[in-house]
């Protein structure tokens, strides 16, 4: 391992704070969460403006969590409750 290696691979994923997304960036990771295929809201329609303030609503209520899994680069949206899930 090098001097400035990192050792990723025992990291699962990380949490990130949506408090410390900027207003546009959390906006954007939000809506493309609520965009993709699969998202269940029920049978009322939503539009995407509602959507994206329901996720934003459950962040703030630390409902769900945003989390980086820094093997794959990639970001997701969660339920907290689902956190212990991705530890294991």
């Amino acid at each position: 391992m090098t001097k400035n290696a990192r050792k990723d691979d025992d990291v699962k994923f990380l949490t990130i704070p949506h408090s410390r997304l900027s207003p546009e960036a959390l906006e954007g990771l939000v809506e493309a969460f609520v965009l993709r295929e699969g998202t269940e809201y029920g049978q009322r329609p939503y539009t995407l403006g509602q959507k994206v303030r329901h996720v934003v609503s459950q962040l703030e209520r630390g409902e769900a969590v945003i989390v980086c899994e820094p093997r794959t680069n990639s970001v997701d949206i969660v339920l907290h409750r689902e956190i212990s899930l991705k530890r294991d």
